[in-house]
């Protein structure tokens, strides 16, 4: 008699148990979620404002009970107010209301995944394809090879000046020529920089500069130094001669060389 005592007593023992279970099937309330260190650690990150730090913090108490509708819930708030990431805010929302299906602002919570769907719609939008659109990246196409031209221009220009300063010669008519790759030509009356006075400069240029034959010739695409010297039948020094201080071994497309008489 006493067996039978015993064994429904230990099943009574056991479905108390059971019902006991059911009824809080997490193992661990509200409370206890925030308990948490990990919890509390990014609670009083909040409270300092290091909303990176707090998002951490959050993360890792999920790490130590992946039902925590309390960190859920913090992790949503911070991904959609102060992360701008609406598509992480959606998950720990609706994670929250997964774990604390009764929860007292759920409606809050599913307006909120409502409001981060509709920023992710956005950031999605595809770019304009207006005509107008079109027009306007087409002219900023434009713009921009304009700009390109105007500083390779420039470039050609200021390497001719200073190929003339090496030779100690003031840019004569065949280095102007050789900015016909449109390189701009300096206004005089802004020129500030001081310049010999015109009578003995006519000369020392005159002296400094080799005799040639008056022709000239412009570099075209892929050509080359000993390909103008087979073309005018001269030689590579009487060439080199003809243009100090210009690199035959590095021309550039639109330079213009003097050519000497033989």
């Amino acid at each position: 008699m006493s067996f039978w005592i015993r064994l429904v007593g230990g099943l009574c023992v056991a479905w108390l148990g059971v019902f006991a279970s059911g009824c809080n099937p997490s193992g661990q309330d509200s409370m206890s979620e925030e308990k948490e260190p990990h919890f509390v650690l990014g609670k009083s990150r909040v409270n300092a404002m290091d909303f990176q730090g707090a998002i951490e913090a959050f993360n890792q108490s999920l790490e130590a009970n992946p039902k925590s509708a309390a960190a859920h819930y913090e992790l949503g708030w911070l991904y959609d107010e102060k992360a701008g990431d609406p598509a992480a805010a959606i998950y720990h929302y609706q994670a929250y209301l997964q774990f604390n299906p009764h929860a007292d602002n759920a409606e809050v919570i599913k307006q909120r995944i409502y409001g981060c769907k509709q920023k992710l719609t956005a950031e999605v939008q595809p770019l304009s394809s207006t005509p107008a659109a079109q027009q306007q990246l087409e002219k900023l196409t434009e713009q921009n090879r304009q700009l390109q031209d105007e500083v390779a221009r420039w470039r050609a220009y200021y390497a001719n000046q200073l190929a003339a300063a090496k030779t100690n010669a003031a840019p004569g008519p065949d280095d102007v020529a050789s900015s016909s790759t449109g390189a701009p030509t300096p206004d005089p009356s802004t020129d500030h920089t001081a310049h010999p006075p015109a009578d003995d400069d006519s000369g020392r240029a005159a002296g400094l500069r080799p005799a040639g034959s008056g022709r000239t010739h412009t570099v075209a695409a892929g050509e080359t130094a000993m390909a103008i010297t087979r073309k005018f039948k001269v030689k590579l020094s009487a060439l080199r001669a003809a243009n100090p201080g210009v690199n035959l071994d590095h021309l550039r497309v639109g330079q213009v060389l003097n050519l000497p008489s033989s």
